[in-house]
């Protein structure tokens, strides 16, 4: 590509040899207008930016051009440990002396390491001149922010939710985040803060979540583990003077077999969809199957549900019950008892289901042909693997793929690999 051929050239000089041969540098090159240089500059890897600002003192008054540096991903990898690329340590220090207060939209991005997530905090610490939008920690591999030092990481990202004032979006999923923490977080960022992500943080109480339910008016998507989901945050995410969200995602995991959850009351859910209609409900449930004793025994606004393990008819019978706004539905297992049952009955119920897949289970290609036809052409995701279907005296995995087509209304296969 253009944008390929143009990274070579910098990076082995070509381009600029010819252009000094031609004797055409002041004339061509060195000339180009600011906005073109940043534009062109945009496009460009950051290795090859470096190298690009090795050709000439405006391309390198380009390089530090305010505007690009103000979304910017520190990848912080252990050699010994990982086969992912790392932002160089000269590098770092580059842009904490000279661009910290350009930076707006940041995320760390390590490997399971703990001194790769030392490294991230210890660059947190500095940013004290820096008034972040948006904020993200990601973990590659095992959650390595865990096995920080909780003071540390709590220090430094302390010092971002003080001089970040406007901070709207903020993802520390796994992290050792703590209540104190996010009432700094609230008491600095209440009025911009829309979207925050922090599943899997032991720390965090139900009342640190009511806190910042209670004070961010402006928060519109929110994710956190099902054991701080509780009917007080419901109501008071329901309530007339407060936000609308448009996404709530809770993920319900099961550290140890025979877990107990609790139950959220049905009326808790209705003044969640009274206040927000529109809004979607995600979850994604990693239990084992004796696990589900609390869950849809009543109706729930789930809009997309994700079972991660085996779930068992019984559970599936009771989703086609009780979730009528069911848009997406993912089955990874069930076992090796037919779904028939449970599919027509989701067909039936939840009429606006239009993305479905299906993984380590069995429907026979009858009642699969029967439930595409009840859904029809607001089927626009279908995956299901081919071993998930049994052929029956009607149809044989040969047949199957042109009945389903035509109710679908396009041209579809089974897969041979799950796609979700």
């Amino acid at each position: 590509t253009d944008r390929d051929l143009l990274s070579h050239k910098l990076r082995t000089g070509e381009e600029s040899e010819a252009v000094v041969a031609s004797g055409s540098l002041d004339s061509d090159w060195a000339r180009l207008p600011q906005e073109l240089l940043l534009h062109i500059f945009q496009y460009l890897p950051l290795l090859d930016r470096a190298y690009a600002s090795q050709v000439c003192r405006r391309w390198n008054q380009a390089f530090h051009m305010p505007e690009l540096w103000r979304c910017f991903e520190f990848e912080l990898n252990q050699p010994a440990s990982s086969y992912l690329k790392a932002t160089h340590p000269d590098l770092i220090k580059q842009i904490i002396k000279r661009h910290s207060n350009h930076l707006q939209y940041v995320s760390f991005k390590v490997d399971s390491s703990t001194e790769s997530a030392e490294a991230a905090c210890d660059i947190l610490s500095q940013l004290v001149n820096c008034s972040l939008k948006t904020l993200g920690l990601i973990s590659t591999a095992r959650p390595s922010f865990m096995e920080v030092p909780k003071s540390h990481f709590i220090s430094a990202l302390t010092v971002v939710f003080v001089n970040s004032k406007s901070l709207s979006s903020l993802k520390i999923d796994d992290t050792p985040v703590d209540d104190p923490s996010l009432k700094v977080l609230v008491a600095n960022n209440s009025d911009t803060l829309k979207l925050l992500k922090m599943s899997s943080c032991p720390h965090v109480s139900p009342a640190g979540i009511l806190c910042v339910a209670d004070q961010c008016h402006g928060l519109r998507e929110l994710a956190l583990n099902y054991h701080l989901l509780s009917d007080e945050l419901l109501l008071a995410l329901s309530s007339e003077k407060h936000v609308h969200l448009e996404h709530l995602r809770i993920d319900v995991v099961s550290e140890n077999p025979g877990q107990h959850f609790h139950t959220i009351k049905k009326s808790s859910w209705d003044a969640m969809v009274r206040h927000s209609p529109k809004f979607n409900l995600v979850m994604y449930f990693f239990l084992y199957e004796d696990e589900f004793g609390p869950f849809f025994n009543e109706e729930i606004p789930v809009t997309h549900l994700y079972f991660g393990r085996s779930v068992s008819k019984e559970v599936l019978g009771r989703v086609g019950l009780h979730c009528p706004r069911l848009v997406e539905l993912v089955v990874c297992a069930n076992g090796l008892r037919p779904l028939d049952e449970e599919l027509i009955r989701i067909a039936k119920h939840c009429t606006q289901l239009s993305a479905i897949g299906l993984g380590e289970c069995e429907v026979s290609c009858s009642a699969f042909v029967e439930f595409v036809k009840m859904c029809g052409r607001r089927l626009s995701q279908l995956s299901i693997m081919e071993e998930v279907l049994i052929p029956d005296h009607k149809y044989s995995l040969d047949e199957i793929h042109w009945e389903v087509s035509k109710h679908l209304g396009r041209v579809w296969f089974p897969d041979m690999m799950p796609t979700w």
